[in-house]
């Protein structure tokens, strides 16, 4: 049997896509019990094995995610362990954040590698979208943490431990839907949240639309072959 042909090992990228969005489904039902911090964790540590196989199917170098991924888990079990120490939060979302943006980077240099669309590529646009707004909720999670009071909701200031609020910040910044009931209220706040807003544009501007015209095009090629035989 070809273990390259299982469904999970064949297309990483759907099941880092498909993993992050059962996340955001679960997460709301997990509370601030140690069991249901334990289930976060684990399933955040999926994340990352699935992170790194996808990585692994790129051009990226696979090593450098390896190296990332180390403190990303120790810090994740460190977390788990002692939830709310600010230093861990602190350090555990700035690796946490460089390790997806790089796999974001991996990512778009393997839907970049060739003019021919694969099914997993289109499932890579999808992950790469998602792993960018992962990245910049740990990004805004470090920001709250050395500037205190960066982000509010309603006009209460949110706490480091808000991840989940950061994650919804990020998707609708990068969905380009607005900011909603949370709002930057500091300038290096500002900063991150106007960076991913340009990163969502030019993600729909340069990859949706590069995916779709090779898309159309493959389409176009084998209706020509079909009427030409």
């Amino acid at each position: 049997m070809n273990w390259r042909s299982i469904p999970v090992i064949k297309h990483p990228c759907a099941d880092l896509l498909i993993i992050q969005l059962v996340g955001i489904l679960i997460y709301p039902f997990l509370g601030e019990q140690p069991l249901g911090r334990a289930v976060f964790s684990t399933l955040a540590l999926l994340v990352l094995l699935l992170a790194v196989m996808a990585v692994r199917m790129t051009p990226a170098l696979t090593w450098i995610s390896g190296i990332l991924g180390l403190p990303v888990v120790v810090l994740s079990i460190w977390e788990a362990v002692a939830p709310g120490t600010e230093s861990v939060v602190l350090w555990s979302s700035v690796f946490h954040a460089v390790f997806y943006f790089y796999t974001a980077y991996a990512l778009l240099r393997y839907m970049f590698a060739d003019h021919v669309v694969t099914t997993d590529e289109l499932y890579a646009t999808g992950a790469t979208f998602t792993v960018v707004a992962w990245g910049f909720a740990y990004a805004y999670v470090a920001v709250d943490i050395i500037w205190p009071d960066s982000f509010s909701v309603v006009g209460d200031p949110l706490t480091a431990k808000a991840w989940f609020e950061m994650l919804y910040l990020s998707v609708t910044t990068m969905t380009s839907l607005g900011l909603s009931d949370i709002v930057p209220v500091r300038p290096n706040a500002r900063s991150f949240v106007m960076l991913e807003q340009i990163a969502g544009m030019l993600y729909i501007a340069l990859v949706v639309a590069r995916m779709i015209a090779l898309t159309v095009d493959r389409t176009a090629t084998r209706r020509d072959s079909t009427e030409r035989g």
